[in-house]
C-alpha cells in the first residue's frame, strides 16, 4: 500500500486515504483515479484495516477530473479510450461501494464533480461549514448520471432531490446538504478531522463481520422484493450468530466491560 498520487497511512485499524494536490484543489488525474480505485480493492484484503477516512487537503475535498489533466486530453482520443476511461471512474466507485469495511469521507471544502460522487460512495459523510457540493455534470454538457451518481443519489436523498442535484448541477451549501441528508454531519473545519477521526476509530472498533453484512445487505435489499430481502436478512443473521463476535457481545455483557471486537477478528469481511 504505497500509493504515489495520494497520501496513505493506516492508524490503529484505520486507513486514512488524503488527497494532496492542494493548489489545483485536489483535481483528480488519470493516474491518481487508478490508484485510487486499485487502493479500495486492495482494502478489500487487508485484515489490518478495519474501517477507511477519506479526505482532502487544503480547501476542497475534490474538484473532481483535473481539467487541463483529463478534460483537455480527452478530446484527442478515440471512443474506445473515452469508455476505458469512463469505465475505470465507476470502478472507482464500485470498489468503495463493495468494500465491505465503514467509509467515513471527511469533507473538508468544495467538492463537485467526480469529488462529489466520492463523497456520496462513503457510508457516513461529516463535513465542515465550507463543503460546499455540487454533482456538476450536467454544467459540462454531460449526462448527470455519472460514476453512478444515479444509482446512489436517489437512495440517500430521495428521486426528487436527487433529479434537481443531477439535473441543475448547482452547488449547495452544507447546512443545505445536511438538510436533505447528503451529508450525516456538518461541524466547524477546526472540528472536522478530529470529529471523522473518532467516527472512523470506533467502526473500525465496532464488529467486523456485522458492519460487513451490514454494508453489503444495504446495497442488495434496494433491489430486493420484500419476501426476498427477509429471507436474506434471515439467512445472514444466521450467519453472523455463528461469528465469534456475537459471543464476544455477550461475553462482554456478562463480564460489564467494553467488547472487544479486535480481539475475534478475521478480517473485514466474509
Amino acid at each position: 500500500m504505497d500509493p504515489q498520487h495520494f497520501d496513505y497511512q493506516e492508524r490503529d485499524g484505520v486507513a486514512i486515504v488524503r488527497l494532496n494536490r492542494p493548489e489545483r484543489l485536489n483535481a483528480l488525474t488519470f493516474e491518481s483515479y487508478a490508484e485510487l480505485r486499485d487502493t479500495f480493492a486492495a482494502l478489500a484484503q487487508r485484515d489490518a484495516v478495519r474501517s477507511v477516512l477519506i479526505t482532502g487537503t487544503g480547501r476542497a475535498f475534490c474538484s473532481g477530473g483535473d481539467v487541463k489533466e483529463i478534460i483537455g486530453r480527452l478530446f484527442d482520443v478515440d471512443e474506445a479510450e473515452l469508455l476505458a476511461f469512463t469505465r475505470m471512474t465507476c470502478d472507482l466507485i464500485e470498489n468503495i461501494r463493495r468494500l465491505e469495511k465503514p467509509v467515513v469521507g471527511a469533507l473538508n471544502g468544495t467538492t463537485c464533480g467526480a469529488g462529489a460522487v466520492i463523497a456520496a460512495a462513503c457510508d457516513i459523510r461529516v463535513a465542515c461549514e465550507s463543503a460546499k457540493i455540487a454533482f456538476l455534470f450536467t454544467k459540462v454538457g454531460l449526462c448527470g448520471a455519472d460514476m453512478g451518481a444515479a444509482w446512489l443519489l436517489p437512495r440517500i436523498v430521495g428521486l426528487g432531490h436527487a433529479s434537481e442535484l443531477l439535473m441543475t448541477g448547482d452547488f449547495i451549501d452544507a447546512h443545505r446538504a445536511a438538510s436533505i441528508g447528503l451529508y450525516n454531519h456538518v461541524v466547524p473545519a477546526a472540528e472536522l478531522e478530529e470529529f471523522a477521526w473518532q467516527l472512523a476509530l470506533r467502526l473500525a472498533r465496532g464488529p467486523s463481520m456485522g458492519l460487513a453484512m451490514t454494508k453489503r445487505m444495504l446495497n442488495a435489499e434496494a433491489s430486493l422484493p420484500l419476501d426476498e430481502a427477509m429471507q436474506a436478512e434471515g439467512w445472514i443473521q444466521a450467519e453472523c450468530m455463528t461469528h465469534p463476535d456475537y459471543r464476544e457481545a455477550f461475553d462482554a455483557f456478562v463480564e460489564k466491560r467494553e467488547a472487544d471486537f479486535t480481539r475475534t477478528a478475521k478480517g473485514g469481511g466474509a
